[in-house]
């Protein structure tokens, strides 16, 4: 039986197996006990570690691993490493040369971390593989650099057991100070060596985030199609050739991975795929570049990578759940927009990339937990949250990394990742070197981690939600050679938050103290959701005046989910901003539905009809309004029957309303009055107008007493006059000579009492005619003339 598990295509026996291992701890002793400087000088050798040190000089010489393959050699293969050297010393390197050390193979995962940390320096390990696999230099001198590859058939570095060995590309050399071999400069790495398939593969999980930072505004063109405006054109650049997110989608098509996606991201994108605005620093929209194809293509891509596909999508824009549990709850009604942003990214999702996604996870950022975090997530719907490892830590008495999900309590999962494997992508990629040593790191941590145990076990890996273009190179190619190895075997993410949890694995979640601080500095205050509510209640109160309240209600709800994304950790200032822009342009727009200012009125009468205009520069009618002006002394002067009055508003889109108030004065002299507009619930509507109503004209009352008054003066004139003229004619007839007949001779023309009016003397004008008419009916203008 152990004979036929050598041949090609069966799995190697346990007895195969056994002998590996025991070859390896064999190899390794002679191996750590060799003196570390070979070639090096008796007197030199015998020197304290201190002077031996010095004495070699390992800084001397800059050696860089620019590539090394196949990351995961098998039997057959020849390994080939290439690098560069420079001469970093003041004196010219003689007689050098680079070789291939193989050092022993690691226990542990801590030693392949404390190896990561000391990759360079020191004392050169294990030893040179055969002189002729090392390549020979000419004299380097000061400053100079050098390329070099090394080839080095696998079964020369005479690996022993599955394992992960400790190779190094050391340069030896001398100088004129020192002339005599000695090792120069030296860079360590990893080598896995697992030639054979593991007996228990561990299931491995790899979450490959789409995400973004946020870049849509709330606010849309002036156009009837609501055209989308961008505070920049940064994400163009991301999804175009070779951009972040192009990379990361054409790189994720080609792996096995669980996609998880802000869908804020996907609605952006679709917003570019019509024309759009861009904001710049000046507050000025101009006309963003046509990227209609890019963004077609990339929407279409997506489309086809995750056919078939787990979709998991988080809540609408990513936001910030460790923000939300440390500060939002301060704040009533913030936990209401963790579960709105939640619909909106299963409905986003399905509308734009046509597949249901999986709403059930949390992942809280750099998967930090504690009690409140766990609260507020599941709050919202998820019942499982992606946490890590040096959060939820595991006790140190447990020999191996348990399997990933936790029980937590109250029916909520935690699916624990890998701290190791999932922080091993952070850092600057650009360099060739950084970039191949993290490649090696990862694999090394992979494989020591199924080697601790002959138990199936599952792992998470959760990188950095947005990795950089270079990062998420480094990271598919560490995946891809993961999943062509022989130790891993490739899960979904819902199969791993269902597995059989591991009994030895805590569940403890840790405290609400214990949250890292570095962390807990980068949270949106509680001032910033203060703000958030100020603008959602003023949207609430926005929205029920409109007829089309959806043109309104969408751009603004979802950048309310854009003002709590994670993506604004570390952007302070930035974050403030578009906070500040999204509430200004919430009051930009509700000005636009508001009273027209008023002068001055003079009332002159016992009654007349005040206007007050309403005006509406919306894109749609607003209705559910109501205009109530008041007096501010009612005695002197009512509005209707009492001190103020109601009347509904209804306007069309792009114009004005005049809505008249009957008023009575009841005396004379200025009445301040005030209009204000009120939704339906009574809630103020957008700002007060105050102005002054001046009485000039006496009351019904007063006019009566003076008319009565005139009108004695007139009555008493009369009687005067008639008892004069009778007098007269009475003194007239005594007077008068009597004819024979006795009566009275004929007088001449009675005299007028009353002189004719002279032609030279101008006549009195008139009273002046009353302005105040009888009460209109008809529609008044917006201008200050009072109809009475």
């Amino acid at each position: 039986m152990a004979e036929a598990a050598d041949f090609p295509g069966m799995s190697p026996s346990p007895a195969r197996r056994l002998l590996r291992r025991t070859g390896a701890l064999l190899a390794a002793t002679p191996l750590l006990a060799a003196p570390v400087l070979t070639g090096a000088p008796p007197a030199q050798a015998a020197a304290p570690a201190t002077a031996t040190a010095e004495a070699t000089g390992t800084s001397t010489v800059d050696v860089t691993v620019n590539a090394l393959s196949p990351s995961v050699p098998t039997d057959g293969d020849t390994l080939t490493i290439k690098g560069k050297v420079t001469n970093k010393g003041r004196q010219t390197v003689t007689d050098a040369h680079i070789g291939l050390r193989v050092g022993t193979s690691f226990s542990g995962r801590t030693q392949v971390d404390t190896a990561a940390r000391n990759s360079t320096g020191g004392y050169p390990d294990g030893t040179e593989v055969a002189s002729k696999y090392a390549e020979k230099f000419a004299d380097l001198k000061p400053g100079a650099t050098q390329d070099f590859t090394l080839s080095v058939p696998v079964k020369a570095l005479n690996l022993g057991a599955d394992g992960v060995y400790q190779i190094s590309a050391a340069v030896r050399g001398q100088t004129a100070a020192l002339p005599y071999p000695q090792t120069l400069g030296i860079q360590r790495t990893f080598l896995p060596w697992q030639p054979d398939g593991a007996d228990t593969k561990t299931k491995t999980t790899v979450l490959w985030p789409l995400i973004a930072d946020t870049g849509l505004t709330a606010e849309t063109g002036t156009s009837e199609d609501q055209t989308a405006v961008f505070d920049n054109d940064d994400l163009a650049d991301e999804i175009g050739p070779g951009g972040r997110l192009q990379q990361m989608l054409a790189l994720g098509s080609t792996l096995d991975v669980t996609w998880v996606i802000d869908p804020d991201l996907l609605a952006s994108v679709d917003a570019m795929t019509e024309s759009y605005k861009v904001k710049g620093a000046d507050g000025k929209l101009t006309s963003g570049k046509d990227h209609r194809a890019v963004a077609n293509a990339w929407l279409n891509d997506l489309q086809t990578a995750v056919q078939g596909q787990k979709v998991v999508t988080l809540p609408f824009a990513d936001p910030d759940l460790a923000s939300l549990a440390h500060n939002g709850t301060k704040v009533a009604g913030s936990l209401s927009h963790l579960k709105d942003a939640t619909d909106a990214a299963v409905k986003t999702v399905d509308t734009i990339l046509h597949v249901t996604p999986d709403a059930s996870y949390a992942w809280p950022v750099e998967g930090a937990v504690d009690p409140d975090i766990v609260k507020v997530a599941t709050s919202a719907g998820a019942d499982k949250i992606i946490a890590r490892s040096d959060s939820l830590r595991d006790n140190s008495s447990l020999q191996y990394t348990p399997s990933a999900a936790r029980p937590i309590g109250g029916g909520t999962t935690a699916v624990v990742a890998d701290a190791r494997l999932s922080t091993a992508f952070e850092g600057d990629m650009t360099r060739a070197e950084n970039s191949t040593l993290a490649v090696q790191k990862f694999l090394a941590q992979s494989l020591m981690l199924d080697l601790q145990t002959d138990k199936q076990r599952t792992a998470v890996i959760a990188p950095q939600r947005m990795p950089t273009a270079s990062q998420a190179q480094t990271m598919a190619k560490a995946v891809a050679a993961l999943q062509e190895g022989t130790w891993s075997q490739s899960q979904g993410l819902s199969a791993t938050a269902g597995a059989k949890p591991d009994p030895g694995a805590t569940t403890r979640v840790p405290s609400t103290r214990a949250y890292p601080s570095k962390l807990r500095k980068q949270e949106l205050p509680q001032a910033a959701f203060e703000q958030i509510q100020a603008t959602q209640r003023e949207l609430e109160n926005f929205k029920v005046v409109l007829t089309n309240e959806s043109r309104v209600v969408t751009p603004f709800g979802r950048a309310v989910d854009r003002e709590m994304s994670t993506s604004w950790r570390g952007s302070t200032t930035a974050a403030d901003g578009f906070r500040t822009g999204v509430s200004d342009y919430l009051s930009g727009l509700t000005d636009q539905v508001s009273l027209i200012d008023k002068s001055e009125v003079k009332l002159s009468g016992r009654s007349a009809t005040i206007p007050v205009s309403v005006q509406n520069n919306l894109w749609q009618d607003v209705d559910h309004l109501k205009l109530r002006l008041t007096s501010d002394n009612g005695t002197r002067l009512k509005i209707g029957d009492g001190a103020s009055q109601d009347q509904e508003v209804t306007i069309a889109s792009g114009h004005s309303q005049s809505v008249k108030f009957t008023t009575t004065a009841k005396a004379t002299g200025p009445v301040w009055v005030y209009a204000q507009l009120y939704t339906e619930d009574n809630q103020p509507y957008g700002k007060q107008i105050a102005f002054q109503v001046d009485v000039t004209e006496v009351t019904s009352t007063v006019m009566l007493v003076i008319a009565g008054g005139v009108l004695l003066l007139v009555l008493a004139g009369f009687r005067m006059f008639t008892q004069r003229k009778r007098a007269t004619a009475a003194k007239a007839d005594e007077d008068a000579p009597q004819d024979d007949s006795g009566t009275a001779a004929e007088a001449g023309p009675e005299d007028d009492s009353t002189p004719a009016a002279r032609a030279d003397v101008p006549q009195q004008p008139s009273d002046p005619t009353a302005d105040t008419t009888s009460e209109s009916t008809a529609p008044s203008d917006t201008s200050e003339r009072v109809d009475r």
